[in-house]
């Protein structure tokens, strides 16, 4: 049987930057559920309140009891460490896994200097706050691997669908979809070959920047997949410089303007759907998520992307995404889906 949702937009942002320490530029949501009830929200941000100066981003979370309105939690869930190289920098786009010992395991991505391709790293917990780094790295390869979302898979795996860099086909993009399986939660092979491949169209011609799979209900089902797009740049468009990773003295304010700056000059991004019979091969369907463009007064106008999917009942979801609007604000925001 082939499922497919339609999503509708909720009105408001879940999550805006509200303190220090993430008033300045907030992204690439993670929802899980708290075993006593509510949803815990992991999300990046950046904000005048960072741990240090090279600082560039790090993991916050918020915490809701009905899953729309959501309360910031005290503290960073998860900071870079300035003396690991390949995390010394930024940590962004979590994902949390749920371990066979009852512990809680964060997967996300790491990165240093602009020199280092980016990886996956992992942290663990007891109760989702205090998160301890694993030492290593979870999945490297390629020129550089990140936006990764866990899937527990049937056959007692996980799997992590993440980005992929290919720096020899289009420079400095991210240009496809892979996947990598690990037994225990810390050894990832990849399998064989792009799960999704970017620039393949208009829409995804800047390359994929997440994806999240949501497995068969039912023997006869699909796989379903949700992954964030970019359209590249105008050819008539010209878009400031990205700050210097290597800036020793950058402030965060600058760094998040000259970010921002860069998100809103001419870029696109979307949420779309895939389906597969396998997890593996992949048929795109279409957009599901979009705003209206720079004339709109959308929270998601130029960019929605990075969804996070949670089960809400009836074999619906409400997909949490970060979205910007035409004046480079970025917030948490949410859709519902139902059943077609």
């Amino acid at each position: 049987m082939n499922v497919t949702f339609r999503w509708r937009k909720e009105p408001g942002a879940r999550l805006s930057g509200s303190r220090p320490l993430d008033e300045l530029k907030v992204q690439s949501p993670c929802v899980a559920r708290v075993p006593d009830g509510g949803y815990r929200l992991f999300y990046t941000a950046i904000g005048p309140a960072k741990p240090y100066a090279r600082c560039q981003g790090y993991i916050l979370s918020a915490y809701s009891h009905d899953g729309l309105q959501f309360e910031p939690e005290p503290g960073i869930r998860i900071a870079p460490q300035p003396d690991v190289p390949h995390m010394a920098m930024r940590v962004l786009a979590p994902t949390v896994a749920r371990c066979s010992d009852g512990r809680w395991r964060i997967y996300f991505e790491s990165r240093g200097s602009a020199a280092r391709p980016t990886v996956i790293c992992s942290a663990v917990s007891d109760d989702m706050l205090r998160w301890t780094h694993e030492d290593g790295i979870r999945l490297e390869g390629f020129d550089g691997v990140g936006g990764p979302r866990f899937l527990s898979l049937p056959d007692g795996r996980g799997r992590i669908y993440c980005f992929a860099s290919d720096v020899s086909s289009h420079e400095d993009r991210r240009t496809g979809v892979m996947s990598a399986v690990s037994s225990e939660g810390l050894n990832f092979d990849f399998e064989m070959d792009y799960r999704l491949r970017g620039m393949q169209t208009e829409y995804d011609s800047a390359g994929i920047t997440a994806a999240e799979v949501i497995p068969p209900q039912g023997k006869d089902d699909l796989w379903t997949m949700f992954y964030s797009a970019w359209q590249d740049v105008p050819v008539d468009t010209k878009v400031p410089l990205h700050p210097s990773l290597d800036s020793e003295d950058a402030s965060s304010e600058d760094f998040a303007a000259k970010s921002i700056a860069s998100d809103i000059a001419g870029y696109r991004s979307r949420i779309f759907t895939a389906q597969s019979c396998d997890g593996l091969v992949w048929e795109r369907i279409g957009c599901v998520i979009e705003g209206g463009g720079y004339s709109s007064d959308e929270l998601d106008a130029v960019h929605s992307e990075d969804m996070a999917l949670v089960e809400i009942g009836d074999g619906n979801y409400r997909m949490y995404y970060a979205a910007c609007d035409r004046n480079g604000n970025w917030r948490i925001a949410s859709a519902r889906s139902e059943r077609t």
